[in-house]
């Protein structure tokens, strides 16, 4: 049976990194509607909304088509509301307004723009064939080795932050593969998501989803927008959404 799958696009208003960055265009669409078109052509995802309490950005993502079926509370919108209410919120409006329940969600940030619809397609088959896990979260190989490179000062002095560096003379020689979260996609049962009050890391088992960290990029400043920016422009990134001008 191919579960019910809701893609959920959070985009508070106020960011103070980069001000209005979920609206800024990259390669002439803005940041929000990547998240939507990436959500939109894979072809798990049965529906995709905006959740937002800016009024801006909510004009914004319905002028490119994007549907934004309900505003954000201002109480789930600060700079420290947590990620589970803010799902909630939006899981609880879409369930109402169609009399029926979904059975997973992905959450798509619109500061990763790079992900690709079938990364969030094999994410949702990963997690829906394998019952024992709450969710599939999406990893990337860095292009470093931390416990090779890591290290932090003790009174002036630079120490090795993991001690599993020790002894180690080549990166190649460091034990292990390395992979870091890096934001692009979360896919959760929504029965975790009802329940989810506080770190979903430490609230469930989760699956691993890897992806190229090229993918992988994020923008949080107006430097790593720059960079993307320079990434999509000299081919070395492409965005499928936007070989027919950012239409879905």
């Amino acid at each position: 049976m191919k579960p019910l799958t809701l893609g959920v696009v959070p985009a508070r208003g106020g960011s103070k990194g980069l001000p209005g960055k979920n609206t800024l265009s990259l390669a002439g669409v803005p940041l929000v509607v990547h998240a939507v078109r990436a959500l939109e052509m894979a072809t798990r995802v049965d529906r995709v909304v905006v959740s937002t309490d800016d009024p801006h950005i909510a004009a914004v993502a319905k002028q490119w088509g994007g549907d934004v079926p309900f505003r954000r509370p201002a109480d789930l919108a600060a700079d420290d509301t947590p990620m589970g209410p803010v799902l909630r919120h939006a899981l609880d409006q879409v369930e109402r307004a169609e009399a029926r329940e979904y059975d997973l969600l992905v959450l798509c940030d619109p500061t990763s723009p790079g992900r690709q619809p079938e990364e969030i397609d094999r994410a949702v088959e990963l997690l829906w064939a394998a019952p024992e896990f709450v969710g599939a979260i999406a990893v990337s190989e860095p292009m470093f080795q931390p416990a090779w490179v890591g290290v932090r000062e003790v009174e002036g002095a630079l120490v090795r932050y993991d001690e599993a560096g020790r002894g180690v003379t080549r990166r190649q020689d460091s034990e292990g593969r390395f992979l870091r979260i890096n934001g692009s996609f979360y896919v959760w049962r929504t029965e975790f998501i009802r329940k989810l009050e506080g770190s979903w890391f430490d609230s469930g088992r989760h699956l691993g989803v890897e992806i190229s960290e090229l993918h992988a990029f994020s923008v949080d400043d107006q430097l790593e927008f720059d960079m993307i920016q320079c990434l999509v422009d000299g081919g070395l990134l492409s965005l499928p959404w936007l070989h027919d001008g950012g239409k879905a």
